[in-house]
C-alpha cells in the first residue's frame, strides 16, 4: 500500500463523529478497579481530547516520526494518548523500571507519558515511582529524557474528575498526596490540557509508515518491538474485528485484555474504534472485589460481545456455576476467546454456563500471547507478527469444535509441513506455516530486520513459520497443539502423542484440577521428560491418591507414552497481568534453574518462591 495517504486517528474518530454522525454514541464505558468508580465519553468527547493531548504533543515539540512511550493504567487518558500519537509504543504498566529504562533506550524515545499510580485489586502500583527510577537509569547510561507528562489518576480531587465520572471513592485516594517531582522534567497532564485547543487536523501519513512498537521481554539480550505500520493493519484490525465478532450498530463490546498487549491495541482500541463500537474499557480484575465482577459488569453496562482468555475462564470455573448464574447475562451474544488453545472442558463451561449454549464461542488464533505468553515469546523465539485474527470460527456461520482455530480468515493460506518441509495433505500434523502474507502482518523488527527474516523465513524459506504445532482433521478443522518449543521430544519424536495442550486438557478434565500447565523438563534418558502444574479447584486437597488418579486419567485419554513424570501442585501459576501463563518461567522451575530472565510482566511474582519450594524431585 506504498505511496497511498491515510490517517489512523482520522478513520477511528474524525469520520465516525463528522461522516458517520456518531459523535454522541458511547465509545467507553470505563470501569475503575472499584465497584462504582466509571467513566462514560462520547465520540465527539474522545475526539476532543485527542486533539487537545495532540496539541500538547505539538507544543513540546513532539513531531512526525519520533516515538512516545506511554506507560498507564487502563484508563480513558491511555486510549487518549495513543491516538494522539503518530509512532508511539505503549508499555504494559506492571514492567519494571529496569525494563521501562530499556525499552525507551531502544525506542530513543524523546517524551514518556505516566500516571501517578493505580490500583490492582487492592494493591497500589505506584507508577510515578517506577518512572522515575526508570528515568535516572537512562540517565545514568547516557540517554536523558527531557519531559515526562503525569496524568493524576489517584491523586485528583473529586472536582477535577472528568465529566459524567462519579466522585472516586475513597479508596481511589493516594495515600501520598506527594507524589514525585521533578520540576526539571515533570509536567503535569491537566494543565497542559487545560490550556490546549480541541481542534487540530490530522497529520497525513504514507500507509506504510510505522504506527507503533510492541516490545517484548524474554530470558535474556535486549528487548526486540514489534513494528506494525499504519494502512494494513488498521484495515485488518477493522474487518477482523467486524466480522470475526458479526459486530452491530447497537453493540456493547468488551476485550478484557490489557492495551500493553497486542489483543488491547487491536481489540480495544484500533479494531472496535474503527467501527464505530461502544466498548467496555475495564481497569480491574476478575476476582475482585469477588469473583463474581465479570458478570456483575457484563449485565450492568449489557455486553453483547466478550473476549477473554482461557486463562481467565479457567480461573473463573473453579469457583463453579454460581457466582456466574447470580446475574442474567441474557445480552450476551458472541463469546470470544484469545491467547492460547482453549481446552474442551473450560469450551463446555464457557458455552454452557456463561452463555447458556445460546452464544456462538470465536476460538481465534493470531499468536497474540499464544502459548506460552506474550512476554516469554522472545525467550522462544517467536514474536508478534499477525496484528488480527488468522485463524477463527465466524459466529453462527462456523460448525463449532470445542478447542479448535476451525479455519483460516479470507486471505490467510495455511498450510502444515514435515520436518523436512514437505506440505502435508488432508489430516495431518506438523508445523503451521502460512503461504502468503496478509495485510496486518508486522513489517519488521524495530531496528533489527534481520532478526526479523532469521525468525519467521529462515527454517523454511517461501512459508512464514509461526513456531506452532498444528493437526488437521478429516473435515479440514485445525487444532493448534502448542508451541514447538512446549513440545516434549520423547523417542526422537518432535510431533507426538505428548503434546503440552492434549496433556493439559486431560488433567483439567478432573473435577479436582482448575488449571494445568505442562512444561518439558531435560531428562537423561528421554531426552525430555513431562512436568506438570496443577492447581486445584476451589475445597479439594492434594494427596498422592488424587496424583496417581491424574496420571491414570492422562493414559486413558491419551495413551502411556503421555503420562506426566511430575505432577507439581500449584496454589498459583506465574501469569502476566493479562492473565497468560508464563510456561519459559515454568520450565526454569522445574529445572531448578533461578535464573529467570525478565519477569517484570509477571502479575504476582510471589508465586514463583512458593513454587520452587515445592519442586518435584524424584519421578514416577
Amino acid at each position: 500500500m506504498e505511496g497511498a495517504s491515510t490517517n489512523i486517528c482520522y478513520n477511528l474518530l474524525d469520520r465516525n463523529v463528522l461522516e458517520r454522525k456518531l459523535g454522541d454514541k458511547v465509545a467507553f464505558y470505563w470501569e475503575g478497579n472499584e465497584p462504582g468508580d466509571q467513566l462514560t465519553v462520547t465520540y465527539r468527547e474522545l475526539l476532543q481530547r485527542v486533539c487537545q493531548f495532540a496539541n500538547v504533543l505539538k507544543s513540546q515539540g513532539v513531531k512526525k516520526g519520533d516515538r512516545v512511550s506511554i506507560y498507564m493504567p487502563m484508563v480513558v487518558e491511555l486510549v487518549v494518548a495513543m491516538l494522539a500519537c503518530r509512532v508511539l509504543h505503549r508499555f504494559f504498566a506492571g514492567f519494571s523500571a529496569e525494563s521501562l529504562c530499556d525499552r525507551i533506550m531502544d525506542s530513543e524515545c524523546s517524551l514518556l507519558i505516566t500516571a501517578d499510580g493505580f490500583y490492582r485489586g487492592d494493591k497500589l502500583i505506584n507508577l510515578k515511582v517506577l518512572a522515575d527510577d526508570a528515568l535516572q537509569k537512562c540517565r545514568e547510561k547516557g540517554f536523558p529524557v527531557e519531559r515526562c507528562i503525569m496524568l493524576r489518576h489517584l491523586s485528583k480531587a473529586a472536582e477535577e474528575a472528568p465529566p459524567g465520572s462519579q466522585s472516586p471513592p475513597a479508596k481511589r485516594a493516594c495515600p501520598d498526596p506527594q507524589v514525585p517531582w521533578n520540576p526539571d522534567v515533570d509536567l503535569c497532564w491537566h494543565a497542559l490540557v487545560r490550556s490546549a485547543s480541541d481542534d487540530c487536523e490530522p497529520e497525513w501519513c504514507d500507509s506504510e509508515d510505522p504506527l507503533f512498537i510492541l516490545y517484548t521481554s524474554g530470558s535474556t539480550g535486549k528487548p526486540k518491538g514489534v513494528l506494525h505500520t499504519v494502512s494494513g493493519y488498521m484495515l485488518y484490525t477493522a474487518t477482523t474485528f467486524k466480522l470475526v465478532f458479526d459486530h452491530q450498530p447497537n453493540d456493547v463490546y468488551w476485550c478484557t485484555a490489557d492495551i500493553g498487549w497486542i489483543t488491547g491495541h487491536s481489540y480495544i482500541t484500533y479494531g472496535p474504534l474503527a467501527n464505530g463500537t461502544s466498548s467496555v474499557l475495564f481497569e480491574g480484575l476478575p476476582t475482585y472485589p469477588g469473583v463474581s465482577r465479570m458478570w456483575e459488569i457484563v449485565d450492568k453496562y449489557r455486553v453483547t460481545k466478550f473476549y477473554t482468555a482461557p486463562t481467565a475462564i479457567r480461573l473463573l470455573m473453579k469457583y463453579g456455576n454460581e457466582p456466574v448464574q447470580k446475574y442474567k447475562r441474557e445480552s450476551l451474544r458472541v463469546l470470544g476467546t484469545v491467547g492460547e488453545p482453549i481446552n474442551p472442558e473450560a469450551w463446555q463451561w464457557y458455552y454452557s454456563v456463561v452463555g447458556e449454549k445460546r452464544c456462538p464461542i470465536v476460538d481465534t488464533f493470531w499468536q497474540t500471547e499464544t502459548v506460552p505468553s506474550f512476554s516469554s515469546c522472545l525467550a522462544v523465539g517467536h514474536l508478534l507478527p499477525p496484528g488480527g485474527h488468522v485463524m477463527t470460527p465466524l459466529p453462527a456461520a462456523t460448525p463449532m469444535k470445542p478447542g479448535s482455530a476451525t479455519f483460516p480468515f479470507f486471505g490467510v493460506v495455511p498450510a502444515i509441513l514435515n520436518e523436512s518441509g514437505e506440505e502435508l495433505e488432508g489430516p495431518s500434523e506438523g508445523y503451521l506455516v502460512f503461504k502468503q502474507p496478509w495485510p496486518g502482518v508486522m513489517r519488521t523488527v524495530y531496528g533489527n530486520h534481520q532478526r526479523f527474516e532469521t525468525t519467521y523465513f529462515k527454517k523454511f524459506p517461501g512459508y512464514y513459520v509461526t513456531g506452532d504445532g498444528c493437526r488437521r482433521d478429516k473435515d479440514g478443522y485445525y487444532w493448534i497443539t502448542g508451541r514447538i518449543d512446549d513440545m516434549s521430544e520423547i523417542c526422537s519424536c518432535l510431533l507426538n502423542m505428548k503434546r503440552t495442550a492434549e496433556v493439559e486438557s486431560a488433567l483439567v478434565e478432573h473435577e479436582a484440577v482448575a488449571e494445568a500447565a505442562v512444561v518439558g523438563k531435560p531428562h537423561p534418558v528421554k531426552g525430555e521428560s513431562l512436568y506438570c502444574f496443577v492447581t486445584l479447584s476451589e475445597g479439594m486437597t492434594y494427596s498422592h491418591k488424587l496424583e496417581a488418579a491424574l496420571r491414570k486419567q492422562v493414559r486413558e485419554k491419551i495413551g502411556a507414552i503421555a503420562t506426566p513424570d511430575f505432577i507439581q501442585n500449584a496454589p498459583g501459576l506465574p501469569k502476566t497481568r493479562s492473565g497468560k501463563i508464563m510456561r519459559r518461567v515454568l520450565r526454569k522451575i522445574a529445572s531448578n534453574e533461578q535464573d529467570l530472565g525478565d519477569i517484570s510482566t509477571l502479575a504476582d511474582s510471589s508465586v514463583i518462591e512458593e513454587l520452587f519450594q515445592n519442586r518435584c524431585c524424584t519421578a514416577v
